[in-house]
């Protein structure tokens, strides 16, 4: 909703580029909180309509084209509207949208799943990652018979109770708003990296599992050494816990058979959401067969536990399966992780050359398909070396001046690019030179505009 009281330029050149947009955004202020149907959209004046998309950039209600880094919150390694995906989801939506039986497609995409991830013994789908992540840690706690969960500061897994200290706040791991403390009182949050921490919280001997964003938390805007990754596994088996590796955001991107595959570790249990249905709604549990023993009826009645219920209205829908099993099909027999990766990697650079031209002590930095910008709130000495942001605390990498980022955010915008909340984003299979151009073309005149109001040096 546009609420901005300013005599900002480049929120007036926001608004008298997007009229459509702003009239959107009045309506929706009368119907949904905030007028946003996510968190990550909210931006002042007001936030983009989108019409139409195909391959890397997206057309909003005014007509206005942009480069597109949202990817669907990262769902889109394949770009918009991919051929395959969508004749795929068009011939599925022509037999029926919903069944309310088995069908043939959920096991097609299981067996999809299955031929890139080694460690998905077995598979159960939900519907979103939220769903997922809360559906590995009750297995957990079935498996081990223990309570606690452990997770990683700054790590994000969804929106359900176990899952909202500690990610932006409640770092003490004190209740959020609308969470029962006994519940927050069950997770342990401990710093990522910090093994004697890790040690210690698992010293308990009530730990059912760890879970972790296995490149570290927002694909890694704050990354986690690899050599960490590896000791939490060592560190799990020792105490009879499990390792619950979330790779919503990883999963099929950071290699086609995800963080885990790239780095060498095989976690219990992982949850996979976004790319895994193909840009649809979907996600899924998976892992080992013991563990995931615990939804099955017939193991269930003959070893004489009681079994974890999981119903889901939506689980496995036919729409999502075609769309999920054309596009890990993709995935599997073609280069789209490393074009992406190259196109990646080749606009970091480029972003950077800018920030050096415009002697900003910024950087652009990232790994695999991500974008991530520090904007060196505490005057650290950066350049001419490449950053790098192991090593700057979490606290410093997610530290962003909100007035400038939201006012680069639409500068961006003014200029045909789309970034995230924290001026990042991912890189599709269908960004390639052009767009890695025009991004910086753009991103050199969003900061001169940012200089002209004053907000930059």
């Amino acid at each position: 909703m546009d609420t901005i009281d300013t005599n900002s330029r480049i929120v007036a050149a926001f608004r008298a580029k997007t009229p459509g947009s702003a009239e959107l955004a009045r309506e929706a202020a009368a119907l949904l909180p905030s007028g946003i149907a996510h968190d990550g959209r909210h931006i002042g004046p007001y936030g983009i309509y989108v019409e139409r998309a195909a391959g890397p950039r997206k057309w909003d209600v005014d007509g206005n084209e942009y480069v597109d880094y949202f990817g669907g919150h990262g769902a889109l390694l394949l770009g918009h509207n991919h051929p395959v995906v969508m004749r795929a989801v068009a011939d599925a939506a022509a037999r029926g949208t919903h069944f309310g039986a088995n069908h043939a497609g959920e096991v097609r995409w299981a067996a999809a799943i299955r031929r890139l991830v080694p460690s998905a013994e077995r598979i159960r789908f939900t519907s979103s990652g939220t769903e997922a992540t809360l559906m590995a840690v009750r297995l957990a706690r079935a498996f081990t018979g223990r309570g606690t969960l452990i997770r990683f500061k700054g790590h994000f897994h969804g929106w359900h109770d176990h899952m909202t200290s500690g990610y932006s706040n409640h770092f003490d791991g004190s209740p959020t708003t609308g969470v029962v403390p006994g519940v927050a009182a069950k997770v342990v949050l401990v710093e990522a990296g910090d093994e004697a921490g890790l040690e210690a919280a698992l010293a308990s001997g009530d730990v059912a599992a760890a879970i972790l964003e296995p490149t570290g938390s927002n694909f890694g805007q704050v990354p986690l050494r690899p050599e960490f990754l590896h000791a939490l596994r060592r560190a799990t088996e020792r105490a009879g816990a499990l390792l619950i590796m979330d790779e919503v955001v990883t999963g099929f991107r950071f290699s086609p058979g995800g963080a885990q595959a790239a780095l060498g570790v095989r976690p219990d249990l992982s949850s996979f959401a976004k790319i895994v249905a193909g840009g649809l709604p979907g996600a899924a549990v998976a892992g080992r067969a013991d563990v995931m023993a615990r939804l099955d009826f017939d193991i269930a009645a003959r070893a004489g536990f009681e079994k974890v219920q999981h119903p889901g209205t939506f689980n496995a829908n036919p729409l999502s399966a075609a769309a999920g099993t054309a596009a890990l099909g993709v995935i599997a027999e073609s280069d789209v992780n490393a074009r992406a990766d190259a196109t990646a990697a080749a606009l970091r650079a480029a972003l950077n050359e800018v920030l050096a031209e415009a002697d900003l002590p910024w950087a652009f930095y990232g790994g695999s398909s991500g974008l991530h910008l520090f904007v060196n709130p505490r005057g650290r000495a950066v350049g001419p070396e490449p950053f790098d942001a192991y090593e700057v605390p979490r606290e410093e990498l997610r530290e962003q001046p909100k007035r400038l980022i939201e006012r680069l955010r639409l500068a961006l915008l003014l200029e045909g690019v789309d970034m995230n909340s924290r001026i990042g984003g991912v890189v599709s299979a269908t960004h390639g030179p052009a767009e890695v151009v025009d991004t910086a073309r753009a991103f050199r005149a969003a900061l001169g505009m940012l200089r002209a109001e004053g907000e930059i040096g």
